[in-house]
């Protein structure tokens, strides 16, 4: 009576299975903007230390300076993550999977059908009924015979 109900909304499951899907899309696009500020201040970073401060301005790899080096491999790891958020997700990404799962078990169930006719012609079913009503019969007499 002085309490307030408040209205609650049922989601449906497919409802809820695209919201779950729509905030794992968000945090991946989020971590790869961080990554991105990241790898951007580190290089500045690493350059800074190199040609500013001096830190390791002997050390070449390659014929090249190690902060080059250490950028350049930052970037390839950066340009794997972009293409896991923005191309492999779409390639490989939920509609993917559903279609995936459904050939699967389309496979399967087919199967199961060849061995189940397998499994029939081996024994079919009127022998089985036949050798049932056999062992069924016998018993069935006997309960017959100990009620007269």
């Amino acid at each position: 009576m002085f309490s307030k109900r408040k209205e609650t909304t049922q989601i449906d499951a497919q409802q809820r299975e695209l919201f779950e899907h729509a905030r794992k899309r968000i945090i991946q696009k989020k971590r790869l903007f961080q990554h991105f500020i990241l790898f951007v201040v580190g290089s500045v970073f690493m350059i800074i230390l190199n040609l500013v401060l001096g830190f390791g301005k002997d050390s070449l790899f390659l014929g090249l300076d190690w902060f080059v080096i250490a950028i350049l491999i930052w970037a390839f790891l950066f340009v794997l993550h972009f293409c896991n958020v923005w191309l492999f997700s779409k390639f490989m990404g939920k509609e993917w999977t559903d279609r995936q799962m459904e050939r699967l078990i389309a496979k399967q169930q087919k199967e199961i059908a060849n061995i189940q006719k397998e499994v029939e012609l081996m024994n079919p079913k009127e022998g089985l009924v036949n050798k049932k009503n056999k062992i069924v019969s016998p018993q069935s007499e006997n309960q017959n015979q100990e009620t007269q």
